[in-house]
């Protein structure tokens, strides 16, 4: 189910637009046109490597069951670990200039314009560095 709202657009002349709450700031610029379908792809795995690793902070207990009914087998504690190295080594990948502004975006879901002044860069420019780091991500994970 999608997440909408109605938003006021400032500057507009009190125009409201609807936003799909739900939706990425990677998303959105793919939606959009401004990255393509293998830089949407690398981003994803990125964020998906993130989620698993449960680097995010948490408010609350976890209450949700054992996916293994609490005996032997699938232990999520690998599955964890596992993503993490990923995560680490797909920034590792990126460097120092790049992985700022791809986890901002990607991982923290940052809006460009947020990330763009969190680091203090002009505006417009963290989409160019983010396109750059999004084709350096694909080749880190190989996608044609």
């Amino acid at each position: 189910m999608r997440e909408l709202a109605e938003r006021r657009v400032p500057g507009l002349g009190g125009r409201s637009v609807t936003v799909n709450l739900a939706e990425s700031p990677l998303g959105w610029l793919r939606a959009r046109g401004m990255v393509d379908a293998r830089q949407f792809e690398a981003g994803e795995r990125l964020r998906c490597d993130y989620e698993r690793a449960c680097i995010a902070p948490r408010t609350t207990m976890r209450w949700t069951a054992r996916v293994d009914g609490g005996a032997g087998g699938f232990d999520p504690a690998h599955a964890q670990i596992a993503a993490k190295r990923r995560f680490d080594a797909a920034l590792a990948a990126l460097g120092g200039g790049l992985k700022d502004v791809a986890w901002r975006v990607i991982c923290a879901g940052e809006t460009l314009p947020t990330a763009e002044r969190g680091l203090g860069w002009p505006a417009r420019a963290g989409r160019i560095v983010l396109t750059l780091a999004l084709d350096r991500l694909g080749d880190h994970y190989g996608l044609g």
